[in-house]
Parts: structure tokens; C-alpha cells; sequence
């Protein structure tokens, strides 16, 4: 009665069913239709055939009678759905390869069944650990040890209605081909770490076909919009152009900062026909990086034959700007995608609930794979994307490929993740056919350290780069930090004085308390108008501030901005005084960088302050640059020829990042204390090596039956960019509120793909006790049960943003 109600015949096999007309997927159609994604996704770096493969045996499973009885009960009693994780369909897939192509005399086959197994049995949770910190085996356990029910039986569906067995063995021939020729490629690289990063490609591939397949079945659609890259981005090429040749028309072309920025665009154009690599651009700071790499991409994109062009940030405050100013160049809102971080918690095994229409489910296919034309995204969001935990991170990774990648201000990649950041890079460049531009006005030294990033021979885009940065001089740093130390009212007074000399001042400070501290202090003090800027606000709420003070600053009005490091990277926006409290020499440069930007007087100052009242013991990046800034502050101090007299060289810039890596060298692998081990060598440990191998044969008496033993799932578990992990929260600042009530509806696939889009502009990142805090305080609101947080109104001020103690009364609301 129940297939009847369906208009199911009896030889089918369901693998979904269409909320809308309860229409079916068969499993073979699944099958093949993800395998035909997956192929076209592996096809991108030669390895179709192992991607196809793991499309083609993901939902294997679905053919046992328990999954068909499952399905069949959940949707005809939505109320009283079957015990979640009752059927297991993703194991199938991995224990058939394992047990026809695992074998000690075929390592090939071998390290293939388990490249591609392990993606299978994972693709509803994440890759397992081949071997653990336990000493077992997740994926031994599942592949060889688990007892499937109608195992046989799968099997032999698979077989007659999917693919044949003698095409079913020359296609996995294939597969074997084409990791023998991806082996051979980059040795140097550890064959660990090659394996490492195409099992996360594939599963990527892999989640990328099943979810767009399934969400395609559900909006009855039989093929995605297909965009054509070449002719849009010649089009973008065109608008960009334009632009820059009406500069030259402009009364002040003739000017030596402008032409100096015009010479540089050039080089970069020029540069662009260059074969992709690794390569940096070292514009100074106000040299006008965001056109100029933009016109390298998009020159480098149409010669290529590249897919996107990918922006990668450190801070949210510069997608804002950097976006807007190229959606407005490029006249385009719709193929430009702003990524700021993840609005969906990704934390849990959905396997059970694949097949049936429910909001979770919803949440998982909504479209947030990256394939936009351009992209803004953060420094947290690509390394999340190689090395965080969840499906819907990694789903990201296949889109790197093909690709022009900016890292502006590349100078911030967290310490821990210097290697891993390496890594990832140097896998694009030697297998993605990518083309990464590390872009800062202060380089990193990312070939010094001992997992050295790859960067091409002559990789330096600008010519004759410390005349340029000469010519380029705005300002002068004057070193107040060596001799005395500032307390809030000590600095609150100085400011004022400033006041009495320029019309306007930013200051930015280490930390977000003494920054509320301060501003709070020159609110009482002062009648001038006073600016707070901190993270705690969402990207809509910066935006209308940053917007309203350069309004004052091109009307010549006097004012005070003080902020956290947020502003100092990539914001557009220049001050007659800067005031920076005592960081790292990049920190210092990058704030410099905010003082007579255009060069409207001969000279800015910038005062280097030491604010005693920060307490810095959490923030370690931060301590140790201080320290080593103070070092090389001293030097010049005591010898003003050290350096060229200036920390802004590349002499000095170099000093200075080798000292701080140098310091900083235990902790530049992802070191993880609980362990006694770091993330590297999780990922990447060479089986001979491997200290879990060596306590396997103790425990066990014999080797472990595998060629590859990485912790890819402990890795993943340990991982996160920022040491405090946070949470995205929705806020009800301006269009917030109405996307937080929008989401409360059921709507559909799409309309949740464009809300979430939406919500990236409303949302603020919080550190576990902050979001405990706010909790605490009734200040949270669960959606989706708990897949996406809001903020209630009374919990973000109009002043500070996220106020964690929910306490309205003392907050200037948004209404």
C-alpha cells in the first residue's frame, strides 16, 4: 500500500523523494548523475576517474532493504520518524573497493581503495582517521570489520543496474592510471602529504556531486545555469579599464603618487601574461593593490582560461570595502560572492536523515560551494576549507582549482597555521593550475621557514621595489614606545593635544577593552565627534561607520576614530595623525598605511605608542611581535643608520619576520599539547614514522594492514584558524532583523541560498565564553535546532555592537 501511495513499482530503489510532488530518485540515477559531477569536478586536475569513482559507490547502501524500508517510513510518518543513525548506506561503497582492491600486491589499487573508500564512508560526517590516538582504525572498522545486512544483495543491484563488472574493473583500471601519473608528480612534497590533500579533493568532489545532484532532483531542475567565464570576465576586463583611463583624465593624473600608481597597474598587467605560479605583489601601502591586482587577475584569468578569481582576506573589514568598490566597478551584484563566514554550524553526522526532505537537510543543499566568478573570502574560511572539521567547509576546496588567488595582506596568516597555509598553497600551484599573488605592502618570510611555501624565482610583480617605496613615503614614525609607557588617561591626553595640531586622529589599540576604555574616556572629555570600531559589530554596522567618517574627512571636520587592528589592513581611509599602540613592525606599517594616504601634505606622523594597560597574555602573536618590534625600535634608536633609519624597509620588514618565525618555530606546525604532537604530522607522518604505527604492532602484535595511517579526522577536530573557536551569529542590525524572522519560515531551497548570502553582511563571530555569556543572558536565539544562532535585539548596541550582557537599558538599541 505504501509503494502504491508513492507510485513506486517494485523493482525500484529509492534514493530520494521530492518534497514538493513525492516524486522519486532512484538510486542508480543518483549514482550516475553524481558520478557524472564528480568526474567533471575530478577532471579539473586529471583525476576523473577517482572522483567518478567515489560518486558512482557513495550511496551504495541504498540499495539494502533497511535503507528502502527507512525511507519509505519517514516520509509517510513525518512525526514519527525512524531512530536517527538506525541505517548506516554510506559504508557499502568503501567495503567494496576494499575487499576487490585492497591487497598487499598491488600497493596502487591499495592506496586507491582507501583514497577514495575513505571518502565514501565519510561524506556524511568527515574523513576518518586511518589510524587514531587510541590506536584503532575508523575506517578499518567500517570497510573490513562491519557486517552490512543485504550486503550481497547491494551488490548485485549495483552491478545490474549501475554498471556492469567487467566495466566496473576497467573503470577502476582507469582510476589506478590516473593515481600512478599524480604520484609521480611533486615527490618532493612526501607522498603523505600528495595523498593527504587529493583524498580531501576528492571528498570535496564528492559532496560537491551528491549535494548539488540531490538539490537539482529537489528544484526539479536538469542542469545548473552554466556561466561562461571567458566573455565575462573579458566584459569585467573591459568596465575595469574604463575606469582606470578615466583616472588620466582626472586633474590630478599628473600628480607623482598617481602616476606612481598608474606605472604599477601597468607592471602588474603586463606581468599577468606570465605562466601561473606563486608570485608576490609588494605595492606599498596606498599604491592602489585592489585595481591593480584586479587587472592582473582578470588579464591572467582571460589568457588562462581560469574559472574564478578569489579574493582571500585577514579581517571582514576589507571584503566590505574591497567588494563594493569592485561590484561598483564592475557594475555586477549578482556574480560577486562575499564570504565571511560561516552562517550554518557544520557539527554533526546528517547520514540518517539523507533522503527525505526536512530543513536540516534544506540548510546542507543550499548552495555554498564557491563557484561564484569572484569571490571574497577570509584567511579563516580557506584554511577551514583544507583543514576543518565538517562537510560543508571541505565542499569548498575542488572550486580553488583553476583559479586566480589574491592573499591580501598575506602578513596575517596566523603563526600555528603558517605550514598548513604552505601546504595548501603549494598543492594548488603544483596540481590545481592555480595562480596565487601574495599581496602586502609587508611581506611575510613564508620561504624561511622550515615548510617553505614554493614561491617562484623572481616571484616580485613590482620593479625596483625599495625606490618605490621610497618615492611612496607619507609618513614619519615617531618612536614614543622605547622611553615611556601610556595609560588610558595618559594617551587620552596626548590625543588632545594632537588636536590642537591636526583635525583628526586614529587610533588603534591591541585590545577590544582598552579600545571601549579609551573611547569611553574621549566621549566624556572631548566635545569632538568620537568613532568605536571593533568586530564586535557586524560588517553593515562598520560599513555605515566608516561611511559616515570619511564623509567627515573629506569635509575637513575634526574627529576621533579609535579601533581595534580591524581597520589597519586594506581599509581605504587616511588620517592627518596616526597613534598605534606597540605590535609587530607589520601591524605598525599596515597602520601607517591609514596616515596621509594620498599624500596630501608632505608628511604624516605616526606615534608608536606602549599602552600599559593591555593585557596581552592571550594574544601571543601580538606579544611576541611587540617584543621583537621593541628590539629593532631600540637598534634603530641606538644606531639611526640600522635600517635605513626606518622600520618600513624591506631590510628591517625581512629582520623582522625571520625574528618573530624564529621565536614563534614550535608552534608554526599546528602544535595540539594534548596530543605531544602537531597537525602536520597528523596529516602528513610517513607510516615508517609514525609513533601510533609503532604503538599498533605493541598493542597488537602486528603492523597495521593499511599503506596510509593519518589522523585526518583527530586533525580536523583539533584544528580552528583562531584558537578561541567561535560562533557566527545573525544580528538584528537593519536588514538582520528581517533575514533572522525570514529564516523562521519554511521556505525553499533557493530563498534559503539567498538569505544566507544575505546574512553574511549581519552576522558577528563570538569566542566560546562570549557566546556562553550571551547565552547565559537570554541573549541567544536557536534556529534550525541550533544549525544557526541569532542575537536578540536587546543584546547588540548601536555604540559597540554584541553586548554579551543583554542588559538594554544600557545600550543605545537598534530598532
Amino acid at each position: 500500500m505504501i509503494i502504491f501511495k508513492l507510485g513506486v513499482d517494485k523493482l525500484d530503489s529509492i534514493a530520494h523523494i521530492r518534497e514538493s510532488d513525492k516524486k522519486i530518485q532512484t538510486v542508480e540515477q543518483h549514482l550516475l548523475e553524481a558520478k557524472e559531477f564528480a568526474e567533471a569536478y575530478g577532471a579539473k586536475i586529471g583525476i576523473t576517474h577517482i572522483t567518478g569513482l567515489a560518486g558512482m559507490l557513495h550511496d551504495l547502501g541504498k540499495y539494502s532493504d533497511e535503507f528502502q524500508e527507512y525511507i519509505l517510513e519517514a516520509v509517510n510518518n513525518p512525526f514519527s520518524p525512524p531512530k536517527r543513525g538506525s541505517v548506516d548506506h554510506s559504508t557499502a561503497g568503501g567495503k567494496l573497493l576494499f575487499e576487490r582492491f585492497h591487497n598487499p600486491k598491488n600497493p596502487i589499487e591499495s592506496i586507491l581503495a582507501e583514497v577514495v573508500g575513505n571518502a565514501i564512508i565519510s561524506h556524511h560526517s568527515y574523513l576518518q582517521d586511518f589510524l587514531s590516538p587510541d590506536l584503532e582504525s575508523n575506517y578499518l572498522k567500517r570497510v573490513r570489520d562491519k557486517e552490512l545486512n543485504n550486503y550481497e544483495t547491494t551488490k548485485q543491484n549495483f552491478f545490474q543496474k549501475v554498471i556492469s563488472e567487467i566495466d566496473f574493473n576497467q573503470y577502476v583500471h582507469e582510476a589506478t592510471i590516473e593515481l600512478q601519473e599524480f604520484l609521480k608528480k611533486h615527490p618532493s612534497e612526501g607522498i603523505e602529504n600528495n595523498v593527504m590533500f587529493l583524498t580531501k579533493f576528492v571528498f570535496s568532489a564528492l559532496i560537491d556531486a551528491d549535494r548539488t545532484n540531490t538539490r537539482m532532483f529537489e528544484e526539479d531542475r536538469s542542469i545548473e545555469n552554466e556561466i561562461d567565464q571567458v566573455h565575462l570576465f573579458e566584459n569585467y576586463y573591459k568596465k575595469l579599464m574604463d575606469k582606470i583611463n578615466s583616472f588620466k583624465k582626472d586633474g590630478n593624473a599628473a600628480k607623482p603618487i598617481n602616476r606612481l600608481r598608474q606605472e604599477m597597474s601597468e607592471q602588474c598587467e603586463a606581468f599577468a601574461l606570465q605562466p601561473s605560479g606563486v608570485y608576490t605583489l609588494s605595492i606599498p601601502t596606498g599604491g592602489g593593490k585592489t585595481l591593480a591586482s584586479l587587472r592582473y587577475a582578470l588579464k591572467h584569468a582571460i589568457k588562462y582560461k581560469k574559472k574564478r578569481i578569489i579574493y582571500v582576506v585577514p579581517y571582514t573589514t576589507i571584503i566590505e570595502q574591497n567588494a563594493a568598490e569592485v561590484r561598483e566597478i564592475l557594475d555586477d551584484n549578482e556574480n560577486i560572492l562575499e564570504h565571511h563566514s560561516n552562517v550554518i554550524e557544520d557539527n554533526e553526522d546528517d547520514e540518517c536523515q539523507d533522503g527525505i526532505m526536512s530543513i536540516q537537510q534544506k540548510l546542507k543543499l543550499a548552495k555554498d560551494n564557491w563557484d561564484s566568478p569572484i569571490i571574497f573570502t577570509t584567511m579563516v574560511q580557506f584554511l577551514n576549507t583544507f583543514y576543518a572539521y565538517g562537510s560543508r567547509n571541505i565542499r569548498r576546496l575542488h572550486n580553488l582549482s583553476e583559479a586566480v588567488i589574491i592573499f591580501d595582506e598575506v602578513q596575517k596568516i596566523p603563526v600555528s597555521c603558517i605550514s598548513l597555509f604552505n601546504k595548501a598553497v603549494n598543492f594548488l600551484n603544483n596540481y590545481c593550475h592555480s595562480c596565487m599573488i601574495l599581496c602586502t605592502a609587508t611581506q611575510p618570510a613564508l620561504d624561511f621557514v622550515e615548510n617553505k611555501l614554493s614561491i617562484n624565482k623572481d616571484a616580485e610583480i613590482i620593479k625596483n621595489l625599495d625606490e618605490v617605496i621610497d618615492a611612496f613615503k607619507r609618513v614619519e614614525i615617531i618612536d614614543r614606545a622605547t622611553d615611556e609607557k601610556f595609560d588610558t588617561n595618559k594617551l587620552c591626553n596626548f590625543i588632545q593635544t594632537k588636536l590642537d595640531e591636526v583635525q583628526n586622529i586614529m587610533v588603534v589599540l591591541n585590545t577590544k577593552s582598552v579600545v571601549k576604555k579609551l573611547y569611553e574616556l574621549l566621549k566624556e572629555e572631548t566635545s569632538i565627534p568620537v568613532y568605536h570600531l571593533s568586530t564586535s559589530m557586524c560588517a553593515a554596522h562598520r560599513k555605515e561607520i566608516l561611511d559616515e567618517i570619511r564623509e567627515k574627512l573629506d569635509n575637513e571636520e575634526k574627529l576621533i576614530c579609535v579601533s581595534t587592528q580591524l581597520i589597519e589592513a586594506g581599509v581605504d581611509i587616511s588620517f592627518d595623525c596616526v597613534i598605534r599602540s606597540l605590535a609587530g613592525l607589520d601591524s605598525i606599517a599596515q597602520a601607517a598605511g591609514r596616515c596621509n594616504r594620498h599624500g596630501k601634505k608632505d608628511l604624516g606622523y605616526v606615534y608608536v605608542i606602549d599602552h600599559m594597560e593591555e593585557n596581552l597574555d592571550k594574544l601571543k602573536e601580538i606579544k611576541v611581535g611587540k617584543k621583537v618590534s621593541a628590539r629593532i625600535l631600540k637598534d634603530i634608536k641606538n644606531n639611526p643608520r640600522l635600517h635605513g633609519g626606518s622600520i618600513l624597509t624591506t631590510e628591517a620588514m625581512k629582520k623582522y619576520f625571520r625574528e618573530f618565525y624564529n621565536e614563534l618555530e614550535s608552534n608554526l606546525n599546528y602544535y595540539i599539547p594534548k596530543l605531544g604532537k602537531n597537525l602536520v604530522e597528523l596529516l602528513n607522518v610517513k607510516k615508517a614514522n609514525s609513533t601510533y604505527c609503532q604503538g599498533f604492532r605493541s598493542k597488537y602484535g602486528d603492523d597495521l594492514p593499511l599503506y596510509l595511517v593519518n589522523s585526518y579526522k583527530t586533525a580536523a577536530e583539533y584544528f580552528q584558524v583562531i584558537e578561541n573557536r567561535t560562533t557566527s551569529v545573525i544580528v538584528p542590525y537593519g536588514r538582520g532583523e528581517d533575514i533572522i524572522t525570514e529564516l523562521t519560515g519554511n521556505g525553499s531551497i533557493d530563498d534559503l541560498t539567498k538569505l544566507l548570502k544575505q546574512a553574511q553582511q549581519y552576522t558577528v563571530n563570538l569566542y566560546s565564553q562570549e557566546f556562553d555569556q550571551l547565552a547565559k543572558n537570554n541573549g541567544i536565539v536557536s534556529l534550525f535546532g541550533g544549525k544557526i544562532y541569532a542575537v536578540t535585539e536587546g543584546a547588540y548596541s548601536n555604540k559597540f555592537g554584541i553586548n554579551v550582557n543583554n542588559d538594554s537599558s544600557l545600550n543605545d538599541l537598534i530598532v
